[in-house]
């Protein structure tokens, strides 16, 4: 199959983007012909090294640049002409409607943030994927039939953009507890900050280590400074690749308000890391529903505290859990997620849709 990605940029430290560049390579290497429209950024060099074209759509939202962009994509598809569109992100939705429209291809698209109150334009697609069965059932609350959802669970295990990371775990103090994620309300690190602080004094050798920026650092550092653990608790800010610190983690913590489908999970758990995780939207998936990793309510600090307080208390325990994280964990490798995405396109385009003639391609 032709198939265009259509995306708002491809910058790096954003999951959608991680997502979909991460597909745009895996679909490649099925035999498909890709190639991803945005507005450029981090991950280009490493789409073209991977067979994918790329071309350059303007995703400002001003009426003037949107209205040229349409016109834009839709001389893009009568040259390229795509079997599928791919849309990622509502903006893309938007431009990639009335092109499709015109060109008569179908349009998929994926709801990465379904806790946007403009998700509901993901409904513009022939074909609306849902990145996990939560945000499908949360989908279809909001209007969308279930007649045109299709889950495809996230995961990134094999990832191109995963090649040539390191593989030396980074030497941290043990126990070591690792965050991982944007520093903003709707990853509920002070739900953390507050757990691990409670836990510090029954366990006073323990870690927390924070990676990740956002507009609250500076609100939840301060906050981390006036707690009794604040000198066992280390800001490292964004990090380009955080697997090494999970490499070299005990426990991996994920305290999420709202989380639709996190890749970190995925990392997490490739790392070996014993997984402890908030019950909310996709997660609990990801984690093979608690037999890969332990969910506690979210906002529920308490109730966190109590799960890691149990894992730092019980080496055996902990051991328990790093190896339960490896259930299933092939489920959430790219070439699966890259499998089931076609397969709804082959649904969205119809007879239309040709299987791939070129080899697959093995694994550098």
């Amino acid at each position: 199959m032709r198939i265009l990605h259509l995306l708002n940029h491809t910058r790096r430290l954003n999951g959608h983007v991680h997502a979909a560049v991460d597909l745009a390579c895996a679909q490649v290497k099925l035999g498909h012909t890709v190639a991803m429209a945005s507005q450029g950024g981090d991950f280009d060099a490493l789409l073209r090294e991977n067979g994918v074209e790329t071309f350059a759509v303007n995703h400002e939202r001003r009426p003037l640049a949107i209205l040229k962009s349409m016109f834009g994509l839709a001389a893009l598809l009568r040259r390229w002409r795509p079997d599928i569109v791919h849309a990622h992100m509502m903006t893309s939705a938007v431009l990639a409607w009335p092109a499709c429209k015109l060109a008569r291809v179908a349009l998929v698209t994926t709801v990465h943030n379904e806790f946007e109150q403009g998700a509901i334009l993901m409904g513009l697609g022939d074909r609306v994927i849902a990145v996990s069965a939560a945000v499908a059932e949360s989908m279809q609350k909001r209007g969308i039939p279930a007649s045109r959802i299709d889950v495809v669970l996230n995961g990134t295990i094999g990832a191109a953009r995963m090649r040539g990371r390191s593989e030396i775990p980074k030497s941290l103090d043990h126990p070591a507890i690792l965050f991982v994620g944007g520093l903003h309300p709707r990853k509920g690190l002070p739900d953390l900050l507050q757990a691990f602080d409670r836990v510090y004094p029954q366990h006073p050798a323990s870690r927390l280590y924070v990676i990740g920026g956002g507009p609250h650092q500076e609100t939840y550092t301060e906050m981390a400074r006036g707690l009794a653990s604040a000198a066992a608790i280390t800001f490292t800010g964004s990090q380009q690749d955080p697997y090494p610190w999970m490499l070299g983690a005990d426990v991996f913590v994920l305290p999420s308000h709202a989380d639709p489908a996190p890749l970190v999970l995925s990392e997490a758990r490739e790392a070996g890391c014993a997984v402890i995780a908030t019950q909310v939207d996709g997660i609990p998936e990801l984690l093979d529903h608690g037999r890969s990793g332990i969910l506690v309510p979210a906002h529920s600090p308490d109730k966190l505290a109590e799960a890691l307080g149990t894992l730092l208390a019980d080496p055996s325990l902990l051991r328990s859990w790093k190896t339960k994280s490896q259930v299933n964990v092939d489920h959430l490798r790219i070439d699966r997620v890259a499998r089931d995405t076609i397969a709804v396109y082959r649904h969205a385009a119809g007879p239309k849709a040709e299987p791939a003639t070129t080899p697959v391609r093995s694994e550098p």
